[in-house]
């Protein structure tokens, strides 16, 4: 849940923050509109706000349906794979494996010299390898006797079939996706606001065209004085995903919670789940304060986060 709040409200907030960033004046009075809204909102009152909004679709009977994608008050249902846990967990480390090996291979130093026509098909050759290895590891933990795809189709009173998305949790993800886009989307004008006119007017006097001065000169410079800031809100949205409970997510939080109504051991599962989320926390601090020395100028950088 924390993976898919940070990555969806970082897109979302950097589509805002370019909003309020551009000169278009509709496009900054919509994102001016946009924070001002979901800013001024509590995260938890969005949050049932939006699990009211997804427990009133319609019946499985009635579904909302696009092709095999069906929407419905009890949850949204797609096709699937009818594989072992292990091997769809493997598979998906395979591929976040190569993207990783593809993005250290386009911002790596000692592949700077490398021609640039060489370097992708080296990152050819690496999202190739990635696919077969996932399409191996799909086929190794295939339910034997079934067909490989499941899709969902609707039996009796329920859809049977495919792959099944509570409301609590996509109630929960749009909640943290729209509440952390506004903060985000305020870094992010923050961050273009930084930069300095006269670099991007250097750029237009060397003739750069404006998609190259906004990806070689303003976007590279935002993003070193905005990331202290986007650290400490990543950090806070992780630990926002605590709110599911009051939805009935079934998160780390009542898990714990649940096993202290059973167990007793109060002090003991407190102690587990404050471990668990430092850990979390602190290894995400830890990962993206490397990243923002890396990328830090000299005499130019804001202190990290710590």
């Amino acid at each position: 849940m924390g993976f898919v709040g940070l990555f969806c409200a970082t897109l979302l907030g950097l589509v805002i923050g370019l909003a309020r960033s551009s000169k278009n004046a509709p496009a900054r009075l919509l994102g001016t509109i946009y924070i001002e809204i979901f800013c001024n909102i509590p995260l938890i009152v969005q949050l049932f706000f939006w699990y009211a909004v997804v427990t009133q679709l319609p019946n499985p009977r009635n579904a909302i349906q696009i092709g095999h994608v069906m929407l419905t008050g009890r949850g949204l249902h797609f096709p699937g794979l009818n594989v072992t846990v292990l091997s769809a967990v493997v598979a998906i480390a395979i591929m976040i494996a190569a993207l990783f090996v593809i993005l250290w291979i386009a911002v790596a130093r000692r592949f700077g010299r490398v021609e640039s026509a060489r370097r992708r098909l080296l990152s050819l050759g690496v999202l190739v390898t990635g696919i077969l290895g996932a399409a191996v590891a799909l086929s190794w933990g295939r339910i034997p006797e079934t067909p490989l795809v499941s899709l969902p189709e609707l039996r009796g009173l329920n859809i049977r079939g495919g792959f099944q998305l509570r409301p609590e949790i996509y109630a929960l993800a749009f909640a943290i996706t729209v509440y952390g886009a506004a903060y985000i989307g305020e870094i992010v004008r923050g961050g273009f606001k930084s930069v300095g006119r006269g670099q991007v007017e250097a750029a237009q006097a060397l003739g750069l065209s404006p998609w190259r001065v906004f990806s070689r000169v303003r976007m590279p410079l935002a993003v070193r004085a905005m990331l202290p800031i986007l650290i400490n809100q990543y950090v806070w949205l992780i630990k926002a995903t605590t709110l599911g409970i009051a939805v009935g997510f079934s998160d780390f939080f009542m898990v714990i919670a649940g096993s202290i109504t059973h167990s007793g051991q109060t002090l003991e599962l407190i102690g587990i789940l404050m471990a668990g989320f430092l850990i979390i926390n602190f290894s995400l601090a830890a990962v993206l304060n490397r990243v923002n020395r890396a990328i830090a100028l000299k005499g130019k950088q804001i202190g990290v986060a710590q």
